[in-house]
């Protein structure tokens, strides 16, 4: 049995906040340069460009990509021979958010959903567990923006429509979204389970690396036919028109029941801010 103190937890989140907001990862890096090369627009070429120096100044400046520091999303995977002293695995996770935000400036946006009153440090975090063999924490964070999230949507399609009615959902919900979630996008895509598991997988979709597909030869393929359908709809960079709408779509799958398709699309922009630590 492992004894982990709650105070390494949170200085871990602490630095995976920080970060994420600052250093964009080299994966979503190296697929803007490569959309540079290929993008038909020239201005979308030009404003691929001014995302990648936007990417450049912040980490230079150690000020944040984006004003949207996002709703804090973490996926954690705790070891069955780990015991945690001190505080709670949720608490220090929480604590952890309210530190990192709080010392590295940024924005705080957390509310109420009803009555609208900012929870001060951008916390409560969204916690995803599982429960695995070893003496080990994983823990993956991303920062979500709402730019994006607002325009996910989930449907429960009938069994019966299949594989293109997964696929004209998919490309609907990005055709609907039009130029809001700062595209070119990322889009995790969640399918099967009830309609909560489907969300939840479309969300773990987002935290793969830029551009990696599916270990699974039909899946992956499903993601590349929806991604080529997706970037000829022609919204591109921003949505100044072009060939780039979407840098990948990632899907994960669950099983499901007889009688159920579900289907979540959860959109993310250009800026696919995710870190993880192992502790």
């Amino acid at each position: 049995m492992r004894v982990i103190n709650s105070r390494v937890i949170t200085d871990e989140v602490k630095r995976l906040c920080m970060e994420a907001a600052v250093y964009l990862g080299e994966d979503v890096k190296s697929c803007i340069r490569e959309r540079i090369e290929t993008e038909e627009s020239e201005t979308g070429k030009n404003i691929l460009s001014i995302l990648l120096e936007n990417a450049r100044k912040a980490e230079e400046t150690k000020t944040p990509i984006c004003q949207d520091t996002g709703m804090a999303v973490f996926f954690v995977k705790v070891g069955q021979d780990v015991v945690v002293e001190g505080e709670t695995i949720t608490e220090a996770i929480n604590r952890g958010v309210s530190e990192g935000y709080t010392e590295g400036y940024l924005r705080k946006s957390v509310v109420s959903p009803i009555d609208r009153i900012n929870t001060q440090d951008n916390t409560p975090a969204v916690i995803h567990y599982d429960f695995v063999k070893g003496d080990k924490i994983e823990i993956e964070f991303a920062a979500k923006g709402f730019g994006s999230e607002n325009m996910s949507a989930l449907k429960m399609l009938k069994p019966s429509d299949g594989v293109e009615g997964i696929k004209k959902f998919v490309v609907e919900t990005v055709s609907n979204a039009g130029p809001n979630p700062c595209p070119p996008t990322v889009i995790g895509v969640g399918i099967g389970g009830t309609m909560d598991k489907c969300c939840q997988i479309a969300k773990k979709a987002l935290f793969r690396e830029l551009g990696k597909h599916s270990d699974d030869e039909f899946t992956a393929n499903l993601e590349k036919e929806i991604l080529e359908e997706i970037n000829k709809l022609g919204i591109g960079p921003q949505g100044f028109g072009g060939s780039t709408t979407s840098f990948a779509v990632h899907i994960e799958t669950y099983p499901t029941h007889i009688a159920g398709l579900p289907v979540a699309v959860n959109v993310n922009c250009h800026a696919s801010r995710h870190k993880s630590t192992v502790i």
